[in-house]
């Protein structure tokens, strides 16, 4: 797996060179949440797509 710093390094090579700061915030906000994401789901810490939309259904009435 890639370094945090390896993982910076590839984004802002991605970015073009007139990009701003929020930019770069908000697609390393991004990467940020994916990894959680990823991480989350290796450890088995998530829940199935029927479960999701079992408790939504309980806020919405169509």
């Amino acid at each position: 797996m890639s370094s945090t710093k390896e993982k910076i390094q590839f984004l802002l090579n991605q970015l073009p060179d007139d990009c701003s700061i929020e930019d770069v915030q908000y697609h390393l906000y991004v990467l940020q949440k994916v990894d959680n994401g990823l991480k989350a789901a290796e450890a088995q810490r998530t829940i199935l797509q029927n479960e999701v939309e079992h408790r939504l259904s309980k806020w919405f009435i169509l």
